[in-house]
């Protein structure tokens, strides 16, 4: 897949608590942007836009909590920060969540309803093709591991993609993406397919203006 880099290099923070945040940032590295660990408050100052990546989302959300990144994180998306929640990411940003565990703390910032795990256990993981219009003609292939699916979204909520039996596994509400996949190890033809990386930087790029 053909790179396209970003001038001057937008400042992308990537939520590194725990999960799959270090390919998030090699996919950004590779796009020319200047990606960031978040671990402290002070390692969201001066971002253009933040990934929350995958991962275990209790864990990362009680770790938010005790790393004083929750309250900073809300204010961020009250004040149109570009996020995208993949996967444990997606969850966090959600208004509602089915079957989460007793104290899960969410940003819910999303008007959307999830549900953990929705395609089983880790031996369930799959892949599959999508259609997803905004980044053009050619199928994305997606990896779901131990995924979320979103069982309804709110009139504001834009789907961007779906499965084959309509279960919504991409959205985006203004300057809020998300996705029940794991973008960042997708590839084609055996090369890394950052297609869905370019649609959140030009997202980032349209807010900076």
């Amino acid at each position: 897949m053909a790179t396209q880099n970003y001038n001057p290099r937008p400042r992308i923070g990537v939520l590194a608590l725990q999960g799959d945040f270090e390919a998030h940032l090699k996919v950004l590295a590779e796009l020319g942007a200047d990606g960031r660990a978040v671990r402290l408050p002070e390692h969201l100052a001066e971002l253009d836009g933040i990934i929350i990546p995958g991962g275990e989302s209790t864990t990362i959300g009680k770790l938010m909590v005790v790393y004083g990144l929750h309250e900073i994180l809300q204010k961020k998306i009250q004040e149109g920060i570009p996020i995208w929640g993949t996967c444990a990411g997606l969850i966090l940003l959600s208004k509602e969540t089915d079957n989460a565990l007793a104290g899960q703390p969410l940003l819910a910032s999303m008007d959307i309803h999830v549900r953990r795990n929705a395609f089983g256990s880790q031996r369930e993981s799959f892949e599959t093709d999508l259609s997803v219009p905004v980044l053009g003609e050619a199928p994305f292939h997606a990896f779901f591991i131990r995924g979320p699916s979103i069982e309804w979204v709110g009139p504001g909520v834009e789907v961007l993609a779906t499965l084959d039996d309509e279960t919504i596994v991409a959205v985006r509400e203004g300057t809020l993406l998300g996705t029940a996949f794991h973008p960042e190890v997708a590839q084609t033809n055996g090369q890394r397919d950052p297609r869905f990386h370019h649609y959140f930087l030009r997202i980032v790029e349209s807010v900076k203006g």
